[in-house]
């Protein structure tokens, strides 16, 4: 067994690096930081450098995908992006207005989607550790000395210039608003406000947190011990400093679901959606009043604006009340992208990824739990490229590389695709 083992390590590290993933990958998770790195100490930036960073990623991205072919295979993800794009003409022609961010969230969905499939264990696997890495590094320099880790970025300064957001002027810290709390907000009290590392902000390190409970969860027993300790030290270091109530939750259950979630049939992952948002309206029911920025306040907030959506807001012809909701995360996918938007997501989350061997199963039902979790309490946190990014390489990365479809793969070369594998571009 060990020699077999062995022999499946020495395999994957021949494997040669997908540099053009492997820069993706990277880049999507740490172009933040040396935006706000360039600012400071370079030139000013605006808002048009951080949308041109990420329509270059995943332009990148889209021109590699091209490159490589589209196949029967990817059937699928293009499915969802052609019927978002459809859904998105609708609502922006029956509003007369421009709005497309949920179109780019699926766009980042599918571009990473179908990188994970074309990605080896090797390139996957130090994606995920520099990536890590960096979040460590950045997160070690904020706990040790604050004033150095700002030094370096700057937060407040880059949010301004590139979002518009003023500093707070409660603080003259130079962290990000956000990131500064506020008296008796949950908190394990470490550090005197919300741990932001490479992010500058304390919502995409949370979700990164989730990400890599995800990649732990279902890829654990594919990577080295000293790489789960590295993964796992990360993982703690983020929940103690970042106080994320959703996150330690969603960590707590991880940690059960590594032993059960592969005794789960696939379909409960179809089920997570509706019996999370279930739950939601009988904590509402309970506490109807509840709006304070808790976890109980958020969820029975998006209950609320559930309840108050009318047949025009879930057929696209509210437009304008989207961002409204930013907090609402079933609300606001479903202002910007109708009803049925919502659906395809929801189906999307649920069936595409495969589910048959156990990582495979753990993968689907963590994946699951944590964006239909988050949509109670959140919205815009994890379609962001910083954090989604990987997530979705992992998806496609474990779909087409492990159990019956890693087989299949195996035992042809490229050259040699079944019908199944026929280009369909």
């Amino acid at each position: 067994m060990a020699s077999k083992v062995k022999a499946a390590g020495d395999a994957i590290e021949k494997e040669p690096i997908d540099y053009s993933i492997l820069a993706v990958s990277v880049l999507g998770v740490t172009y933040n930081a040396i935006l706000a790195f360039i600012n400071h100490n370079i030139m000013p930036l605006t808002s048009t450098a951080v949308v041109a960073s990420e329509i270059l990623i995943l332009a990148y991205s889209f021109g590699y995908i091209l490159k490589k072919g589209l196949y029967e295979e990817d059937i699928v993800p293009l499915g969802y992006l052609l019927a978002t794009v459809a859904l998105t003409v609708y609502v922006m022609v029956i509003n007369k207005a421009g709005y497309i961010d949920h179109l780019r969230n699926v766009l980042i969905i599918f571009a990473f989607t179908v990188l994970g499939r074309w990605s080896n264990e090797r390139t996957l696997r130090l994606a995920f550790k520099i990536c890590c890495l960096a979040v460590l590094a950045a997160l070690l320099c904020e706990i040790i000395s604050t004033p150095a880790y700002v030094a370096l970025f700057h937060p407040a300064e880059y949010f301004q210039n590139t979002r518009g957001v003023p500093p707070a002027t409660y603080s003259d810290s130079g962290l990000f608003r956000g990131a500064l709390g506020f008296e008796g907000r949950f908190s394990f009290g470490l550090i005197d406000h919300r741990s932001s590392s490479i992010f500058l902000e304390q919502v995409s390190l949370a979700n990164f947190c989730g990400v890599m409970v995800i990649y732990l969860v279902s890829f654990a027993n594919r990577i080295t011990l000293f790489d789960r300790l590295i993964f796992m030290a990360t993982i703690v270091l983020i929940l103690v400093t970042n106080d994320t109530r959703t996150m330690l939750i969603f960590t707590i259950v991880s940690v059960a679901g590594y032993v059960i979630y592969p005794l789960i049939p696939k379909i409960f992952s179809f089920l997570m959606m509706p019996a999370i948002v279930m739950v939601g309206f009988i904590i509402h029911a309970f506490k109807p009043n509840a709006r304070d920025d808790d976890f109980v306040g958020r969820i029975s907030g998006t209950v609320r604006n559930i309840i108050a959506m009318d047949l025009p807001a879930t057929m696209g012809l509210e437009l304008d009340k989207a961002t409204t909701f930013v907090d609402s995360g079933y609300v606001y996918i479903t202002y910007g992208a109708t009803i049925f938007g919502l659906i395809l997501f929801w189906l999307f989350v649920s069936f595409y990824p495969a589910g048959q061997t156990p990582n495979q199963k753990r993968l689907c039902h963590s994946l699951s739990l944590f964006m239909f979790l988050n949509l109670m309490i959140g919205s815009t946190a994890i379609f962001s490229m910083k954090t989604a990014g990987l997530g979705w390489l992992l998806v496609g990365f474990l779909k087409f590389n492990e159990g019956a479809t890693a087989r299949i793969r195996g035992s042809t070369t490229q050259s040699e695709r079944t019908p199944a594998g026929t280009a369909v571009s």
